[in-house]
């Protein structure tokens, strides 16, 4: 048969109905169903007060998404009906004709259509049945109890492969929803259709060799070559194909690669590559690099580290989860802003977790294009699962090989691991913890099925078993031990240790770690009435999904800070105690650097509008966390941190930088009481390189009982490289006089839009336009009088949110 290979893209045009509900509404592809009868005036919005409940007869009813199309000709080639990303369990009907049914969000579907076509107009119909309660009859006729997460108000999603934390999460609203969230298309070929394109990169003697495996689906035999193009090169190899699937490696060569590099390192180089089979081309924009998880056996225990290109680097980020909980929102213009603003915040890594979903291509080439290395959990998180059951854990074995191969071509990747804390949740429920070598044997099929998949691909990954894991094999409690693996360390929070607990550890990797806060006003007003906005009202609780979330809050707030006259102002101080959680655990953890090597707070972004973990409100506005971590991520800081064995203050230059950098810090203290500000002198200093090294040390009597520290660093031409400030104390135990902050906002000639503050008194975490939608160059500092500070606006944001206004400015009040 001639080659033959044409795609048609069929997202448009589509209709749901659910005939319960005698409902029809247009559905977008992608897109999900809620989001149609949202756009529809059908259901009110989700997010709105306590209007979440009201949606939950969509997930429980019966629908059908169809939509026509025609066909010319059928001669020549054979048909394949290809589904992306169908959510989750459906029947497919070609005129009428049942052809295949879905059962995974996270797997591609292609079916064989060629016989069920005619030419002229075809009939396509997808029927989903109900997530929720084919869930729970799955759950009811398991052999064994499955237990699911106690944060999910939808249960037993744990039996679907679907987005677990559609099922609600202790940050997350509980829709489960459905639809389409990838291309579905009609596909015909010859003989052979190309399926997958997986990329191994091995790196050696100053060339990179690339082992391109296609993978390809004959219908009948056939000889074909496969034809690799890069840099001008040309690698070809025949593939002798069965009825069935085949692969075909090519081996290509690049000498003298441009290669990319994570952010802060390097540039984000790329090469164009053209794969093609059967007059089917795939072209891509790869960019490469070698990356390495290191972890020998040192004095302490096991390193846990990265090394990318032969360089060691230190991984700062945050932990991913879906850009919004209803998919159609989760553009790639917003998740773009998200992922920038990563990036913004000195960012270079982040975590997808395991309870949320593979992305679509694009979320990758963002992160290839921002330079944001991605550790990539499998889609398990926090429950049991039925490995004991062959059909599920089939299904997982084909999800694990497709999602290996299809993102083995990005540079952003760096890391699969198997889970998050499914160790951890065999002690959690009462059915493991009285036959944990049962649901520990369910486990370890689980995990050796992703394991397998990992080594049968060879993809040229490192593969962790779990997080937080303590290594291979090892299914102890490692949530506690910092000597080796990955850490998730939640005793600031679930356990209200103290922000100084945080010094008590010093993880080889911290891959989990947080403090929660409200979103701002401007988040606020947008899903509540005036009468809603007190913290122990019924619809901030409904905003607030860990129990007793909001009490810890303020809990914190009572503990660090006197306690606020407004609302408005508790708001301001959970985001601020939310900050200096942060900024505790991370500045001390980077100034233990070799032995820490990455910290990857939680959470980066949200799903709707919600008190949580963030340091991304919903709709993308920086939290203070976030202004903070733009500091404490930056590859040159300097930090204070206490002795615990002399009491004295001890500053530290910590850099991620490849050359020894010569700065100058400057030292002083401030009397919160009479705002006088004392020099305490210059310290030139060499920063090591990909170092720590010792400033200076204070002892703490030389400081005044109402004194603070401020300090900055300078380069050799006098330029400032970053501020900082040390409290002795907590923020509450000074008195502050009020300030009269005053505030100027220009444009200058070039365009850029800035605003310059001035206070005639120490003012301490100010903070200018809390949420909004302009990215200020610094924010949440230190305002001393006769010192303006100069802040520009760095990136102008869209934000779907009303605006709030004129911005205001929130301080510390003393």
């Amino acid at each position: 048969m001639a080659n033959v290979a044409e795609t048609i893209i069929l997202n448009d045009g589509w209709t749901a109905t659910c005939d319960d509900a005698d409902v029809a509404v247009e559905l977008n592809v992608p897109g999900d169903v809620h989001s149609a009868l949202l756009a529809a005036g059908k259901i009110e919005d989700p997010y709105w007060r306590d209007n979440e409940t009201l949606t939950d007869w969509v997930h429980r009813s019966v629908w059908t998404a169809k939509r026509s199309f025609n066909l010319e000709s059928m001669d020549n080639g054979h048909f394949t009906l290809r589904f992306e990303s169908v959510d989750c369990l459906a029947e497919v009907r070609i005129n009428g004709k049942p052809v295949g049914h879905c059962e995974s969000q996270f797997l591609r579907y292609d079916f064989d259509i060629t016989g069920f076509l005619r030419e002229g107009e075809n009939l396509i119909e997808v029927t989903f049945l109900s997530n929720s309660l084919e869930a729970a009859k799955r759950a009811e006729i398991s052999d064994f109890p499955m237990p699911f997460s106690t944060n999910s108000r939808i249960g037993h999603l744990n039996f679907l492969r679907k987005t677990q934390c559609h099922g609600g999460w202790d940050w997350g609203i509980a829709l489960c929803p459905l639809g389409f969230y990838g291309d579905i298309a009609l596909v015909r070929t010859g003989s052979i259709r190309l399926d997958d394109v997986a990329i191994r990169q091995r790196h050696e003697d100053g060339a990179v060799e690339l082992d391109v495996t296609l993978h390809a689906f004959a219908f009948a035999p056939a000889v074909e070559d496969a034809i690799v193009e890069i840099d001008g090169h040309r690698a070809t190899a025949t593939l002798h194909a069965f009825p069935g699937e085949n692969r075909v490696t090519v081996t290509a060569r690049v000498e003298s690669p441009r290669l990319w590099w994570p952010a802060g390192h390097g540039e984000q180089a790329f090469y164009d590559l053209s794969v093609s089979l059967g007059g089917q081309t795939r072209d891509f924009r790869i960019g490469l690099r070698d990356v390495a998880l290191l972890t020998d056996e040192d004095e302490i225990g096991n390193r846990f580290a990265f090394k990318v290109n032969d360089r060691e680097i230190f991984m700062k980020g945050a932990n991913w989860i879906p850009g919004d909980a209803l998919p159609e929102r989760a553009t790639p213009e917003q998740v773009r802003d998200l992922l920038q603003s990563a990036v913004d915040a000195n960012m270079n890594m982040i975590r997808i977790w395991g309870g949320g979903q593979y992305e679509a291509d694009w979320f990758y080439e963002l992160c290839d294009e921002l330079g944001l290395m991605i550790w990539h959990d499998f889609m398990f998180a926090c429950n049991l699962y039925p490995a004991h059951e062959r059909h599920w854990l089939d299904l997982v074995r084909k999800e694990a090989r497709q999602q290996l191969r299809r993102l083995s071509r990005f540079a952003a990747m760096a890391l699969w691991c198997g889970d998050n804390e499914l160790v951890g949740a065999l002690t959690w429920y009462k059915e493991s913890l009285e036959n944990r070598d049962r649901y520990l044997a369910i486990y370890d099929r689980l995990n050796h099925a992703l394991e397998e998949a990992v080594e049968d691909e060879d993809v040229g990954l490192p593969f962790r078993p779990s997080s937080p894991s303590v290594g291979r094999l090892d299914f102890g409690d490692g949530w506690h031990v910092d000597t080796s693996g990955d850490m998730h360390f939640w005793d600031v929070w679930h356990s209200a240790k103290d922000f100084e607990h945080y010094r008590t550890v010093r993880p080889r990797f911290c891959s989990e770690f947080g403090f929660q806060s409200f979103p701002s006003m401007r988040v606020i007003r947008s899903f509540t009435d005036e009468e809603d906005r007190n913290v122990s009202s019924a619809v901030l609780d409904v905003h607030q999904r860990n129990e007793g979330g909001n009490s810890r809050i303020v809990e914190t707030i009572a503990r660090y800070f006197r306690f606020p006259d407004s609302f408005e102002d508790m708001v301001y101080l959970s985001q601020l105690g939310q900050g200096l959680a942060m900024k505790t655990a991370i500045e001390f953890w980077r100034a233990n650097r070799p032995r820490t090597m990455g910290t990857l707070f939680w959470q980066l972004n949200d799903t709707w509008p919600v008190a949580s973990w963030s340091s991304l409100e919903y709709g993308g506005g920086w939290k203070t966390t976030q202004y903070l971590a733009r500091r404490f991520f930056a590859d040159l800081m300097v930090t204070a941190q206490p002795d615990p064995d002399t009491g004295a203050i001890t500053l530290l230059a910590v850099s991620d930088k490849t050359d020894d950098t010569p700065v100058t810090v400057r030292l002083r203290s401030v009397d919160a009481t009479s705002g006088k500000v004392a020099e305490l002198g210059d310290y030139p200093v060499a920063a090591k390189a990909a170092g720590v090294v010792e400033v200076a040390r204070i002892r703490p009597e030389t400081l005044e009982e109402s004194a603070f520290l401020v300090f900055d660093w300078r380069d050799q031409s006098g330029n400032v490289l970053g501020e900082n400030e040390y409290l002795p104390k907590r923020p509450k135990a000074y008195r502050f006089a009020p300030p009269q902050i005053e505030t100027a906002a220009e444009t200058a000639d070039n365009g850029e839009r800035r605003v310059t503050l001035t206070s005639d008194r120490p003012a301490l975490y100010v903070t200018y336009g809390h949420g909004d939608d302009d990215i200020y160059s610094d924010n949440c500092f230190t305002l001393l009088p006769g010192e303006p500070k100069v802040i520009t606006v760095t990136r102008k944001r869209r934000s779907h949110l009303p605006d709030d206004g004129t911005p205001i400015v929130s301080y510390l009040r003393g």
